[in-house]
């Protein structure tokens, strides 16, 4: 999962805007897994476009899918990893 400076960078290119209180919001360390708790979206970004606006609710969204995309990438990487060596091991692959 990107770091917050990582996050208010992407904003920062994508909208002209870090939206630093949004991403520190969501990675509060303390409530970090509630916040990314997927059946909140819609709660969340609701009190996000009330606080500051429908773009900085697209930013929470957009914190979210960038985080499982960073999950996932890095599941597919480890899981071709394995098949690499599995396959290196058999001979079919070299090292």
């Amino acid at each position: 999962m990107p770091s917050i400076e990582k996050h208010r960078a992407i904003s920062l290119e994508r909208t002209g805007r870090d939206y630093k209180e949004v991403h520190e919001w969501i990675d509060d360390p303390e409530r970090k897994n509630e916040r990314h708790d997927i059946t909140k979206v819609l709660e969340f970004s609701r009190m996000f476009e009330e606080k500051f606006g429908p773009e900085a609710a697209q930013e929470y969204v957009q914190h979210l899918a960038d985080d499982l995309n960073g999950k996932f990438n890095h599941l597919v990487e480890d899981v071709q990893g394995l098949v690499d060596q599995t396959l290196a091991y058999f001979g079919a692959k070299k090292k």
